[in-house]
């Protein structure tokens, strides 16, 4: 069954929709690697978000087929400034492996 864009699910009690699992792809030189390579894209993506949740929503915005997901919680840095000391937050990253044959062209025109 394909899913609509209007996919939904429930996270923590709260339905969300694709627009909100999905937060922003990640652009870096090892993202841009594995795209190339591996035909693996970065995405963060909502803490409570499942691999389920993750899958339907990127087959969902992109109309592209997901073969796998890995998902990480990449901790937040400790930053200082003077002699104040804050956090950055935690986030989750998911590794989307999509099928030979669909991409995500994050740069259109």
């Amino acid at each position: 069954m394909r899913c609509s864009f209007s996919h939904s699910c429930s996270v923590g009690g709260l339905v969300k929709n694709s627009m909100q699992i999905i937060r922003r792809p990640v652009i870096t030189e090892r993202a841009s690697n594995l795209q190339e390579s591996q035909n693996k894209y970065v995405f963060e993506v909502l803490r409570g978000a499942n691999k389920v949740d993750i899958q339907r929503a990127v087959e969902a915005m992109f109309e592209v087929e997901v073969v796998k997901v890995n998902t990480s919680t990449v901790h937040g840095k400790i930053k200082r400034l003077g002699r104040f000391q804050g956090r950055r937050s935690d986030w989750k990253k998911a590794v989307v492996t999509l099928a030979d044959g669909h991409i995500i062209d994050f740069f259109e025109g």
